[in-house]
């Protein structure tokens, strides 16, 4: 596979709208959910941004690449975007602004992690 190559779609939006959600398309109801403004969840841009991703790579795969995107990836990620606890759970046929909480955290120590951003002092 080549290591450049011309995206087939423009962006992330046009691959959910001309692609995905005909070729993943489901009963939504109580074991699928689906929010038509997807793109206001961070979780589902990050998913749907790594299955674009993917699939603009794998298609290049002539072989086996699009059977590896569904399975390492499309079914993967679906999974967990139209699950009725996913990103998705409060909307039901229509976006909700019902906040899902952040998950709980406390900061770690100071100084437990280094920081990569900063380069290493030189050994002396």
């Amino acid at each position: 596979m080549s290591e450049q190559y011309t995206p087939y779609f423009p962006h992330l939006a046009a691959f959910v709208s001309e692609f995905l959600v005909k070729a993943y398309a489901r009963k939504l109801g109580h074991s699928h959910v689906w929010c038509p403004e997807w793109y206001r969840h961070f979780e589902a841009m990050c998913r749907l941004d790594a299955l674009w991703r993917s699939w603009e790579y794998l298609r290049q795969d002539g072989d086996t690449g699009m059977s590896m995107w569904w399975r390492d990836h499309a079914d993967h990620h679906m999974t967990f975007l139209l699950d009725p606890d996913g990103p998705f759970g409060p909307c039901r046929r229509e976006h909700s602004e019902y906040p899902i909480p952040d998950l709980p955290l406390i900061a770690p120590p100071e100084g437990l992690f280094e920081d990569v951003q900063e380069p290493a002092a030189l050994p002396a």
